[in-house]
């Protein structure tokens, strides 16, 4: 009986110590494409099977004499059949683990970590143009670009202040909304764009009439967002005489011969319908962004109707998923693009509640229901203004942006979106010229910065934060005049929907590596395109 033990226990310790799991060698890290190793692996798996059969045979011989002696012997010791049970769930064990480890790791090949240090090699061993190439690439294909630049968008806000005004004598005063001046927002007014068609942006705020008023709340406040809707804010449409809170009636008691004319049965309903129905989510007073979206783009249809018999072109909805995604069309065959989006002013500052906003980068869904998210495209054209009074003359910090955004967007067409966008190459920009001394953005220094960028990009990529440029930032220039509540707030991270989201984070690093080795490729390729082209550019 002693020798049988003794050997299921070699066998037990036997099994332990070879099991690579429990004792691994000097390198762990099995390799798909390593057939050696693997082999071994299935060899030894074998064994361990056949010594296993092996043992329940032996043991299944021994039971009726293990039976027998445990018979005789005194009760304070172990019965047999307790070894023999402990040897079978140490190999059921055993068993598991291995298969365990086996399929969840051996068969793993998308591991994170590993695609970690394969992407944190490759930006050493891409070779981006050098100087010479970037500077020929830039004058002759980023520049011809958006030598038209100044009349389209001359053009542009010409046509949209008449359609304002159109769309003003149209609405009904008494129950539609009171729409201002628009704003010029985005690539175009920041002098970077350069892919055509050449889109303006045009931020067109409105108000309620008279006697409603908006009131807004952000994150963070008493009643606060969704952690995942940091940046948003809602915006409250107030009843004439009710504040935030509620009127006043519902307070104080009021006495039996007094009546709030404003909450009476008959005026709540002839106050409250159409300007509820028109613009708020049901059952609420919260704006809702798809309600805005249907009203803005039946009044823009109004307002042009009432105007199209003064122009010689055709003006139409270039998609429906926007407000006023327009699209200009001459009757040459040429066309002009540009976007009319609705927006509510947060409070009196230069920061917008947004619902749509196509060519800014983000998703077309990043706002939704009674969520709308805070724009701060007037304090990044401020800032970008602001910057470039101290920068060198003829500074390359918006030649960096364009020629990445070129990059990006014919990487996107091989191999489609990712989860990068033109926001967030600008994002990047900001930071690092709030960082970097002026002298520093000089034209001759165009190679250094456009390598730091990308740089600082995949920095923020491997780390999965890239924190917005105005909010949080402590840093930014008091002549931005940014209100102290986003100066104080938490930072927000761009890049968090790579944490939620593995698929768009492996997609993103993939297309983010493939336009760094396709770079030099299609600088080449569209310098000598261009060659004889010098006044435009292929798209």
């Amino acid at each position: 009986m002693q020798a049988g033990f003794l050997r299921v226990c070699l066998v037990v310790v036997a099994a332990i110590v070879n099991h690579p799991l429990l004792f691994p060698r000097e390198n762990t890290t099995l390799q798909e494409s390593d057939k050696e190793i693997i082999q071994k692996l299935k060899k030894h798996e074998e064994n361990l099977k056949i010594e296993q059969l092996r043992l329940e045979q032996e043991i299944a011989r021994r039971d009726a004499e293990i039976n027998m002696i445990l018979e005789g012997k005194e009760e304070n010791k172990l019965p047999w059949d307790f070894w023999s049970t402990i040897s079978m769930v140490i190999f059921l064990l055993i068993e598991i683990w291995r298969q365990d480890f086996q399929d969840g790791h051996l068969q793993e090949p998308n591991n994170e970590e590993d695609d970690m240090s394969l992407w944190g090699n490759i930006f050493q061993a891409v070779s981006l143009p050098n100087k010479t190439a970037l500077a020929t690439f830039y004058e002759r294909v980023i520049r011809s670009t958006t030598n038209d630049a100044a009349r389209t968008r001359e053009f542009v806000e010409g046509f949209a202040d008449d359609l304002l005004e159109a769309l003003r004598s149209v609405c009904n005063r008494d129950a539609d909304m009171e729409v201002e001046d628009s704003v010029g927002v985005g690539s175009m007014y920041e002098n970077w764009r350069v892919n055509k068609p050449l889109v303006c942006d045009l931020l067109v705020p409105f108000t309620p009439p008279e006697p409603y008023r908006f009131q807004s709340e952000i994150w963070g406040s008493a009643n606060s967002s969704p952690e995942d809707k940091q940046g948003y804010g809602k915006i409250k449409v107030c009843r004439p005489g009710e504040e935030a809170t509620g009127c006043i009636c519902d307070k104080t008691k009021l006495g039996e011969d007094m009546l709030c004319l404003l909450h009476s049965k008959n005026n709540e309903t002839k106050l409250n319908s159409e300007m509820e129905v028109l613009l708020c989510s049901k059952n609420t007073q919260n704006l809702d962004t798809d309600q805005v979206m249907k009203w803005f783009q039946i009044a823009v249809t109004k307002a042009w109707n009432k105007i199209s018999h003064k122009y010689e072109f055709d003006v139409t909805f270039s998609h429906l998923d926007a407000p006023g995604a327009l699209k200009i069309k001459f009757r040459s065959g040429k066309f002009i693009t540009l976007n009319l989006t609705p927006v509510v002013q947060y409070e009196d500052s230069d920061a917008y509640f947004i619902s749509h906003f196509p060519n800014s980068g983000l998703p077309n869904d990043f706002s939704s229901g009674t969520y709308w998210l805070l724009s701060f495209a007037v304090y990044e054209r401020r800032f970008l203004t602001e910057m470039a009074k101290r920068l060198p003359e003829n500074s390359c910090h918006l030649s960096c942006l364009q020629i990445l955004t070129f990059l990006h967007q014919k990487q996107s067409a091989l191999t489609g979106q990712s989860g990068l966008t033109n926001y967030h190459l600008k994002t990047a920009l900001l930071h690092l010229l709030l960082a970097r001394p002026a002298l520093d953005w000089s034209f001759e220094k165009l190679d250094a910065r456009l390598r730091e960028i990308l740089k600082y990009l995949e920095k923020s990529l491997h780390e999965k934060k890239l924190y917005h440029f105005m909010i949080g930032n402590g840093s930014l220039p008091a002549s931005i005049c940014l209100p102290e509540t986003f100066l104080v707030a938490e930072p927000l991270n761009l890049f968090r929907q790579f944490v939620l989201h593995r698929s768009i984070y492996k997609k993103t690093m993939d297309s983010f590596y493939e336009m760094l080795k396709n770079a030099s490729v299609l600088i080449n390729e569209y310098t000598l395109h261009n060659r004889f082209e010098p006044y435009g550019i292929a798209v």
